[in-house]
């Protein structure tokens, strides 16, 4: 167990790295630079060097160090909500940025801002963990530098099935974060955390169950078993077509293509009870037989 307990104080490390450059960053940058570059990076970052160290105990770990995978996903449900507790707003994930563009909630300029840090932030995380890898401080670390050159696809299955699957996870997830994207954070940290634990043991052995672009990228686009194109449709493609099938159903519409609802009529915003209706109705009937008979009572001419 001693290089799963080396792995936990890496977590631990890179969270209060990634924590400290948020806080730098926050002081000596605008809001607005803030938001859409540094805190999309610092996050990025995290959720990269996370993912990848996770994966390597996942493949490694059943054999090299007798833990199955219960193990990796306890470690995978705390450190996203670790993560949903410190990443100050910033989703790390193309497709939520892309989401917000179509909710009209960024502009093209911000959700540009956003793509390339979330790029530059994976990237970053790779290099990291290449590196602390190269140290070889545990067992695992070592067979991970000797498989690391003849990694394999995490395409498992399909590809028209891979792209369902990621397109399904990005479904399900896009949904959870509508639903829960007004709550306090004490219930939407470990709700999302928990729907991300669920959909990764469901579809892991299928696709790896990234649903998220540039994580995809990172991890998988350079290993061996399908092409780029490929890896495109099923880590790009499928997650994006997921997001936009959950905006459609939640909200019945795309903001930013067109405001028509599709899916549901518009109806008014507040209602009024029947019996306030009903009520409404007997005291106007009084009312129109005194007009009535006064009326009735005018001499005639």
């Amino acid at each position: 167990m001693a290089g799963l307990n080396v792995s936990i104080a890496f977590f631990f490390l890179v969270v209060g790295v990634c924590q400290g450059l948020r806080r730098l960053s926050k002081r000596l940058l605008s809001p607005g630079a803030y938001g859409c570059l540094a805190r999309e990076l610092a996050g990025s970052l995290q959720l990269c060097t996370s993912c990848l160290e996770l994966r390597m105990l996942l493949e490694i770990g059943p054999w090299g160090g007798g833990f199955g995978p219960d193990v990796v996903l306890t470690l995978l449900f705390l450190l996203f909500a670790l993560h949903g507790a410190s990443f100050d707003g910033a989703s790390a994930n193309p497709t939520v940025s892309l989401q917000e563009f179509l909710l009209l909630e960024s502009n093209l300029a911000a959700t540009a801002a956003k793509l390339l840090a979330q790029a530059a932030g994976v990237g970053a995380g790779w290099a990291v963990t290449k590196l602390y890898w190269s140290w070889e401080l545990t067992h695992f670390h070592l067979i991970q530098n000797l498989i690391a050159s003849e990694c394999s696809s995490s395409i498992r299955t399909s590809l028209h099935h891979a792209a369902f699957v990621e397109g399904t996870c990005s479904f399900l997830f896009h949904l959870v974060l509508f639903k829960l994207c007004r709550s306090h954070p004490i219930c939407r940290v470990p709700a999302l955390a928990a729907t991300v634990t669920f959909l990764t043991y469901i579809a892991g052995p299928f696709t790896g169950a990234f649903f998220n672009p540039a994580l995809a990228a990172v991890a998988t686009f350079r290993c061996s078993g399908n092409s780029f194109w490929d890896y495109v449709q099923v880590y790009w493609l499928g997650p994006f077509a997921g997001m936009l099938a959950a905006l459609l159903l939640y909200q019945g519409n795309i903001p930013r293509l067109f405001q028509k609802n599709l899916l549901y009529s518009q109806k008014s915003k507040y209602k009024i009870p029947k019996a306030r209706v009903e009520a409404h109705a007997e005291d106007n009937e009084p009312r129109r037989k005194k007009k009535g008979q006064k009326g009735s009572s005018e001499p005639r001419a």
